[in-house]
Order: C-alpha cells, then sequence, then structure tokens
C-alpha cells in the first residue's frame, strides 16, 4: 500500500486517538485501548514500509505519548520492598535453581581439590593463605587462642570491615559473569580453594572442631551468599550465551535483571554475616551446643530461603 492510501484509509482514527490523550474527546476504556493496538500495529507498518517518513515520525510521537500518559501517575506499592522478598524474588528465583546448584558444586569440588593440595604440598597453605596469616595463627595456638584472629580488631570495625568486603567479592562473582561465566568461576574455584585448605590446616593441628563451631557461626551464612552471588554471575552468562526465543541483546538484559536481584536478596544475609563475625565469632568461650544452634539456624535460613521456599511458592496455584 502506498503511504499517502495508508494515511487516508486510518486518519480519522488517529485524529480520534490524539483528541482523546488532549482530553477533547472521551472515550471508552475499550475503545481507547483498541486504539491504542492499532496505533501500535500502524507505528510497526511505517517502521516496515515507510522508515524515515513523516508517517513514522507522526505515529512514533502519538504512541510516545500515550506510553508517558499510562506510566507517569503509576505509583509503586507501598509495600513493593516487602513483595521483592517475599514475593517476586522467591518466585523469580525457581527458575535459577540448576545455576545454583552448579555454583555450590564448582566451590564445593575445589574445596576438596584445596583440602587435598594442602594434603600433600607443605607450603601449599602459606601460597595460599600467605605466610603473615599462617605465622600469626601458629602464634595464637601455642599460646591457647588458636582463633585469637577474631578479637583483634573492635566489633563495629570488624562488623563492618567484613560486610564489605563480602559484598566487594560477591560482586565480583556478579560482573565477572560478563566473561561467559569463566570469571564467576573462577571466583568460585579461588575461594573453594582458599576454604578447603584453611579447614586442612586446622585438622592438620588438630583443632578442626575448634574451627568449625567458630568459623562457622558467620561463615555458614558468608559462604552460602558467596556461592549464590556466583548463581547470579552464572544467570548473567546464561543470558549472553543461550537466549534461546529471545534475541541475544534481550536475553543478556534479562540475565542482568534477574541477575541484580540475585545480589540484591544477599544485602540482608551479607549484614547479619558481618554481624555474627564482628560481634559473636569473638566468643570463642560459648557453649559447643549454642554455637551449633548458630549454624544450623543459619543454614536452615538458607535452604528455606534459597530452595525450600520458591519451590512452596512455584507450587501454589495462581489466583
Amino acid at each position: 500500500m502506498r503511504e499517502a492510501a495508508f494515511v487516508k484509509q486510518n486518519k480519522d482514527k488517529w485524529a480520534t486517538f490524539e483528541s482523546a490523550l488532549t482530553n477533547k474527546t472521551k472515550l471508552t476504556p475499550d475503545k481507547l485501548s483498541d486504539l491504542y493496538i492499532e496505533i501500535t500495529d500502524h507505528l510497526s507498518y511505517a517502521k516496515t514500509f515507510y522508515p524515515g517518513s513523516n508517517t513514522e515520525f507522526y505515529l512514533n510521537n502519538l504512541a510516545s505519548q500515550a506510553h508517558q500518559k499510562i506510566y507517569k501517575t503509576k505509583r509503586e506499592p507501598k509495600n513493593r520492598i516487602i513483595e521483592f522478598w517475599k514475593t517476586e524474588f522467591p518466585k523469580m528465583f525457581f527458575y535459577h535453581q540448576r545455576e545454583l546448584l552448579i555454583s555450590f558444586l564448582v566451590f564445593l569440588f575445589f574445596s576438596m581439590v584445596g583440602a587435598f593440595s594442602a594434603a600433600n604440598e607443605g607450603t601449599f597453605v602459606r601460597s595460599i593463605l600467605g605466610d603473615a596469616y599462617v605465622n600469626m595463627t601458629l602464634e595464637n595456638i601455642e599460646k591457647g587462642d588458636p582463633m585469637a584472629v577474631y578479637k583483634q580488631m573492635g566489633e563495629f570495625n570488624m562488623f563492618l570491615g567484613i560486610t564489605i568486603n563480602n559484598i566487594r567479592v560477591a560482586l565480583m562473582a556478579f560482573a565477572y559473569g560478563i566473561m561467559l561465566g569463566i570469571g564467576t568461576l573462577y571466583i568460585m574455584m579461588h575461594n573453594g580453594i582458599m576454604l578447603g585448605s584453611f579447614q586442612y590446616f586446622f585438622y592438620e593441628k588438630g583443632l578442626l572442631w575448634e574451627s568449625v563451631r567458630t568459623i562457622w557461626i558467620h561463615g555458614t551464612i558468608e559462604i552460602s551468599v558467596i556461592i549464590i552471588a556466583g548463581c547470579a554471575g552464572l544467570v548473567l552468562a546464561n543470558g549472553i550465551l543461550f537466549p534461546g526465543t529471545y534475541t541475544r541483546i534481550e536475553s543478556f538484559k534479562r540475565g542482568v535483571r534477574n541477575g541484580l536481584k540475585i545480589m540484591v536478596s544477599t544485602i540482608p544475609f551479607f549484614i547479619i554475616a558481618g554481624f555474627l563475625e564482628g560481634f559473636v565469632t569473638r566468643h570463642t568461650e560459648m557453649p559447643d551446643f549454642l554455637a551449633a544452634c548458630i549454624i544450623l539456624a543459619s543454614l536452615a535460613l538458607i535452604l528455606f530461603y534459597y530452595v525450600i521456599y520458591p519451590r512452596r511458592l512455584h507450587k501454589r496455584p495462581n489466583p
């Protein structure tokens, strides 16, 4: 169809819709909706057959005005933040359980690699943790307080420093997903090896339980959310590598958006982990029973929110 014929055929509808936008004409909601759909269809047609024409410019301007009127007064509900953690995020995260499992398995595998390497190479722990840390810990062991490292800094300063550092590591795990997931897997590998060699170091000194009941008070949540940040990085990488039915750029945007939602969900947990490390872990004299309760409660919280709860929400019928 020639452009002139196209304009002549539809100009009355466009004029009616434009008049409704300027409040000169009152239309029923159904009629207004039908016209809006037609306008967007006509815009797509004009972009295809009359690119760069005045018709395309006019229709694009008309559609833009309509879009602005629809959304300019849209308000976020007052409980938007609560709904994010309660419903929106868990429902979305259900579809990323595979990436979470991959992140966990990679971390677990390299933790075992770290422990195995420490057991078979005498200098491996020093090469990973550094001479200064190892020497300091050996001195603390000789003094009879192997976990003294958690008592050297003020409570609030330690809480703040640890929380910021953990968030930094998590952001790296997410952002490195842009490298097709290789960077994210590297962060999981590096932290897994550190953890494995660290735990073996204490096992070799006959202090495995002492280290577990102390370190995992905060480490249960801390390590878990780093693994979840690795999941966010893999979600980003998945959006680049496997667009499915979307265009690659749209798939990438979805990967970034969902990955960011995962990262936002971890912020309260990083704060909890930082609080535990700054204010609770230092009390190495606490009963084993209390330490075990904190560790198990932390693990239950993570498993419930990131694994069990999303599955429950998914199974609920939509109203």
